[in-house]
């Protein structure tokens, strides 16, 4: 099983697809690295030799691109920052509702989580 950054790459994806698995490569970074690290990219991430991957590596670390644990520290404390100065941004993260300006009347269910029903209550009969 091929393993970059710590992290276990899928077996039967292309080499290409596969390290879009590590947290902070997407496609173009990707392809980016196995062009440094002169990788087919067809190649599956079983076939690849030890050379190869250590290539990969190499080329990670000589790219300087933040990935997995490294990157998640720094997000979390570019957020942390946020919250701290008291920013908008900052104060909508803590709250939990959308950052960049999303309207939240009708949609970020995603954000807000699940319905919660107000109101809709039967008012009790008085007694006379």
């Amino acid at each position: 099983m091929a393993r970059v950054s710590g992290i276990d790459l899928p077996n039967n994806k292309r080499i290409e697809t596969a390290l879009t698995y590590l947290y902070g490569i997407g496609d173009t970074t990707a392809k980016k690295i196995l062009t440094e690290a002169k990788v087919d990219s067809n190649k599956r991430a079983k076939d690849l030799t030890d050379a190869e991957l250590a290539s990969i590596q190499s080329t990670l670390v000589a790219m300087e691109i933040p990935v997995e644990g490294e990157l998640r520290r720094i997000v979390s404390s570019n957020i942390r920052r946020l919250q701290e100065i008291g920013s908008y941004r900052g104060t909508r993260h803590k709250i939990g509702l959308p950052v960049r300006g999303q309207r939240t009347r009708s949609n970020s269910r995603t954000r807000k989580g699940k319905r919660k029903t107000v109101g809709g209550q039967k008012k009790k009969l008085a007694k006379k």
